[in-house]
């Protein structure tokens, strides 16, 4: 039986996770943004937190300075504390942590995660969580800058290894090392199968 090729997927809009300092190795910042001007040049559209500080500032600044479209999902909570970026293409304001992982998750075709701590870690989770439940098949991609999501891959490992996630739900998550690798993986990533309305809960 012929096998059924899947469309390649139509990259207009990529959510990134990030932290919101820029950590202590200038090697973080720097691939923010590159990653930022890359997807400013690409006309892919940058879905984030809605921050102007650490590494949300840094890579939607370098999409805004390359003449890219930026829009941030930020909490009111945050917005009242001043965390706002303030030249965006949009924002939008929600009403909690887990209203802006869903408006983020909805406008975005795949998700870049760069460093970042417990935020970021928590919006991870989460995609990869909705995607292990067969919530969604969009691609998940860690940028492990310096090396910076090794520990986070072990992880995972070692949870497949204990018996508590299939084989399988290691390769929903894909790891690279630059914003051009990053890039060529999405290149050849299929379009995601998605039911309707899948990941509202």
């Amino acid at each position: 039986m012929a096998r059924v090729r899947r469309a390649a997927l139509q990259l207009k809009s990529m959510c990134v996770f990030c932290g919101a300092s820029v950590g202590n190795d200038p090697a973080f910042a720097a691939a923010g943004r590159q990653l930022g001007a890359m997807m400013a040049a690409r006309g892919v559209r940058l879905i984030f937190g809605g921050g102007h500080v650490g590494m949300m500032g840094v890579v939607a600044d370098a999409v805004l300075d390359g003449g890219g479209e930026a829009v941030g999902v930020i909490p009111e909570h945050l917005v009242e504390r001043e965390l706002g970026h303030d030249r965006l293409s949009e924002l939008h304001v929600v009403d909690t942590m887990h209203s802006r992982k869903q408006k983020m998750f909805d406008l975005s075709d795949a998700f870049a995660v760069l460093p970042g701590g417990f935020g970021t870690l928590d919006e991870t989770f989460e995609v990869l969580t909705w995607r292990q439940l067969g919530l969604h098949g969009k691609p998940i991609v860690l940028l492990s800058v310096a090396g910076y999501w090794r520990p986070f891959e072990r992880l995972v490992e070692a949870i497949v290894e204990a018996g508590f996630a299939p084989r399988a739900a290691a390769a929903m998550v894909a790891s690279v090392e630059s914003p051009q690798a990053l890039f060529e993986l999405l290149d050849r990533a299929a379009e995601p199968r998605v039911p309707p309305d899948s990941a509202r809960f």
